[in-house]
């Protein structure tokens, strides 16, 4: 997307996306196989990489594992990732291996081509650390072979793509469940595009460190709120005249001066300041919930805190 627009290049000049955002902390960006994956019907994959049709103005733009590199190595982020093909579920198992492959050979390429961008003078960001992603569908001796594999390469951590793309939760937790002996225990294991408050507690469970996914954001502008006590659509009726905030007890600025009725009213008006509180609760949300999971953890109590949350905090009001 930032290829797209505005352009790396522009970004390049503006000093990389730290100083572009204005954003000190870490920077995480996405390689772009996910976001082709999202654009099916406008992309063609072959081993160099994939050519695929811009959805601003259908301009033809090829990505492969080379231009992937040099363009995170131009928004300078903390973390790129590797380029990999993410396939949809259901899949064939003969394709899901191919692509698998196909992943592991891309992932060899990208390495090398950090290695030479980290290495020259213009470089940004020449810390920029490399994750591979591991892929296979749902079937787990792709994804052990896979990730052995990818694992010899000795990266700065590892994420598990593919997944949350069609496939039950229960398939999803099984192949997090098969890869978790298999993958480094002194490297970042990172779950992409994943999920819900209970979808962070099972992957955390099966020695997750790392998530990312818009839905605290993309569920927020919809009214869909993350509660202690489950999640509730503020667009229901019964909240028109309800005085309370979103969660009693929640120290974000939201909870703290609206209510649910004021918070209503904005959203039924079309007012962005609706969107805007909504969003602000449930990114504070997601922050209390991983931080009360990092004191569950440190002080022994988590498998409690897991059992006592892991379906509540799923549960719709």
């Amino acid at each position: 997307h930032l290829h797209i627009r505005p352009g790396d290049e522009i970004i390049k000049e503006l000093g990389g996306l730290h100083n572009f955002m204005g954003w000190r902390g870490p920077v995480l960006t996405d390689s772009g196989g996910f976001q082709v994956f999202s654009l099916s019907k406008l992309r063609s994959i072959k081993e160099e990489g994939v050519t695929f049709n811009s959805h601003v103005d259908g301009k033809k733009i090829f990505m492969g594992p080379k231009e992937s590199m040099q363009i995170q190595s131009n928004l300078a982020s903390t973390i790129a990732m590797a380029f990999d093909e993410c396939i949809p579920n259901p899949a064939d198992y003969n394709y899901a291996k191919q692509a698998a492959n196909r992943t592991y050979r891309w992932l060899i390429r990208c390495k090398d081509e950090m290695e030479r961008l980290n290495a020259l003078h213009d470089t940004l960001n020449k810390k920029q650390i490399l994750f591979g992603i591991n892929q296979g569908s749902v079937y787990e001796d792709l994804r052990i072979e896979h990730m052995q594999r990818i694992s010899e390469l000795e990266l700065d951590g590892y994420g598990i793509g593919g997944l949350a793309v069609g496939e039950t939760k229960e398939e999803m937790y099984r192949i997090i469940s098969a890869l978790n002996p298999i993958m480094p225990k002194n490297k970042i294991r990172y779950l992409m595009g994943v999920g819900t408050p209970g979808n962070i507690l099972e992957g955390v469970k099966r020695g997750i460190d790392l998530f990312d996914c818009v839905m605290p954001s993309r569920n927020a502008r919809h009214g869909h709120l993350f509660t202690k006590r489950g999640i509730i659509n503020i667009n229901n009726v019964k909240y028109e005249k309800d005085d309370y905030p979103i969660d009693t007890g929640c120290g974000c600025s939201t909870c703290q001066r609206h209510s649910k009725a004021y918070i209503r009213h904005l959203l039924k008006s079309g007012e962005m300041l609706g969107m805007r509180l909504c969003v602000t609760h449930n990114l504070y949300f997601y922050n209390m919930l991983t931080a009360d999971i990092r004191d569950s953890l440190d002080n022994g109590t988590f498998e409690q805190y897991y059992c006592r949350n892991v379906d509540l905090l799923d549960t719709r009001i």
